[in-house]
């Protein structure tokens, strides 16, 4: 009996030396926002992948491309509805090898596959009837849809690099659908031309002074065909992987108001089969890489195209289809929640997960559409985070990461704390600078009012786990397979923001005087 006593308390005694405190200052600068968001900054794709699309002996896309997902799914619809309204980007890999069954184009052949194909398919067709079903579940669930056009059309290959694409883009396929659109009534908030085209290209590629002129030309179609300004889709483009030279060299081409977001892709993460990449998603030093490239995309659109905002038009942080048990679980959030502070603190306006579904790195589940845990980060990001970015900082450890943005709704900031640390329990205090000016010279405490904090963790602490638990109750559908309702829980002020081990954090202060929200 004794023994055990004694086991019992060496091992209590070895959980306390594993597990700590710290306690954090986080200091919010509330006088003058640093950056601006679009309102609809959360964005998620839908793509053109057919169910052979295989990669590491996996085929994790099921039926889920745009041409074969079942759009009457009920939970598919609650869950797009749920954001209201939610940014779709249609788009990816395979858009430069679809026509669309308008105009002259009657066949409509489906995706095989094709060694010598791009990516290793063939040409494919968008068929009329899908285009209306598309068009029907997006209207019905509220959806603000980005459009990736076919930017190949009329181009050939070069006779001396078959992966650049020469020649001038041909319209006439893509009018025939927009016209179609139109006299529909449909509504696209967005067209974006290509999808990585650009820089080094993937599978194929086009010249930067090239793809200047056709996303011209794209501008004077949409204007023409959209002649009043206000319902007038947006013209978006590279849609691919920033590099310095090629993106100087187009956006110095294009010529003012063509453009209206610089659309770039980041898979910062490696392979989707890296052994390594469960560490790579909580390494704070490798998550901070990637800020470079978002600087330099919003430091070349803040020189050249001064009128446009820079846009992540597709990220799935692990490339080839994501990382099976990795990118669909928990631990998926700290990369995710940490790109979203990031790139907004940089002043991007739209980030668009890959994928809504399909794939190893949907917000839902690819057979069965239940939501997985980054889908709820995504919709508390969207419903509490403003369009306004505030300065934080704060001197504790690197695991800690920190954001805040003025409240979406109501007065007052929702701060967004991403505790990547499996042992460190942070209690943060906020700290309201408002020391811009000299003269007032104080530092103020956050006025006493009820908190609002919701803690996302995994179920069974286990950061593999795809349930997420909101204040200790897993988000689970409800029986009618409506998204749960998140409510927060109310924490009395004078206390710290308890940030537990491997876990994230919103949290909502309605009463923080923030000039910059006011």
């Amino acid at each position: 009996m004794d023994l055990k006593v004694t086991l019992c308390y060496v091992v209590l005694l070895l959980l306390f030396s594993l597990s700590s405190a710290e306690d954090v200052k986080l200091e919010v600068k509330g006088v003058a926002s640093i950056a601006n968001t679009d309102d609809n900054f959360i964005c998620a794709t839908l793509d053109w992948w057919p169910a052979n699309k295989c990669d590491y002996d996996q085929c994790p896309w099921g039926q889920a491309g745009i041409l074969n997902l079942d759009l009457d799914n009920k939970i598919l619809t609650n869950a797009v509805k749920a954001f209201n309204p939610l940014r779709i980007r249609l788009g990816g890999s395979l858009e430069d090898q679809i026509v669309y069954q308008f105009g002259k184009q009657k066949k409509c052949p489906h995706f095989k596959k094709k060694a010598d194909g791009l990516f290793g398919f063939s040409q494919a067709c968008l068929p009329k009837v899908r285009w209306d079903e598309v068009n029907d579940f997006f209207n019905k669930t509220g959806v603000k849809l980005i459009f990736g056009l076919n930017a190949l059309t009329g181009k050939r290959n070069s006779a001396e690099d078959k992966k650049n694409w020469v020649g001038n883009w041909n319209p006439k396929n893509a009018i025939s659908l927009m016209k179609y659109t139109i006299s529909k009534g449909y509504k696209i908030d967005s067209y974006e031309l290509g999808n990585e085209l650009c820089a080094e290209g993937i599978s194929a590629r086009v010249d930067s002074v090239e793809y200047a002129k056709d996303i011209t030309r794209l501008r004077h179609i949409v204007n023409l065909l959209y002649p009043i300004a206000s319902t007038r889709p947006k013209v978006l483009g590279p849609g691919g992987f920033y590099g310095k030279e090629w993106f100087s060299s187009f956006l110095m081409n294009v010529g003012p108001g063509v453009v209206d977001g610089i659309t770039h892709h980041i898979y910062n993460l490696g392979a989707g089969v890296d052994k390594d990449l469960i560490n790579r998603v909580q390494d704070p030093y490798l998550l901070s890489q990637v800020a470079e490239t978002y600087k330099s995309v919003a430091q070349a659109v803040k020189e050249f195209t001064p009128w446009a905002g820079p846009w992540v038009g597709e990220s799935g942080g692990a490339y080839n289809s994501g990382g099976k048990d990795v990118s669909n679980t928990f631990v998926n959030g700290f990369w995710y929640l940490d790109q979203l502070g990031m790139t907004s603190t940089l002043n991007h306006k739209v980030y668009c997960r890959q994928t809504l579904i399909g794939g190893n790195y949907g917000l839902l589940n690819t057979t069965t559409f239940i939501p997985n845990p980054d889908y709820y980060g995504a919709l508390l990001w969207h419903r509490l985070m403003g369009s306004k970015v505030l300065s934080v900082s704060h001197e504790g450890s690197p695991f800690l990461r920190t954001y805040a943005h003025c409240s979406k709704k109501g007065p007052g900031i929702t701060v967004l704390l991403i505790n990547m640390s499996n042992s460190t329990t942070f209690n943060v205090f906020l700290i309201n600078d408002m020391n811009l000016y000299p003269v007032l010279n104080t530092v103020r405490s956050v006025p006493m009012k009820m908190r609002e904090e919701y803690h996302l963790t995994p179920r069974d602490g286990n950061i593999q786990s795809d349930v997420v638990m909101l204040n200790g109750t897993p988000l689970v559908l409800t029986k009618s397979l409506d998204i749960a309702e998140m409510k927060p829980k109310l924490v009395d002020p004078s206390s710290s923001i308890k940030a537990g081990p491997d876990s994230i954090v919103f949290v909502q202060i309605k009463s923080f005087n923030a000039p910059a929200c006011a």
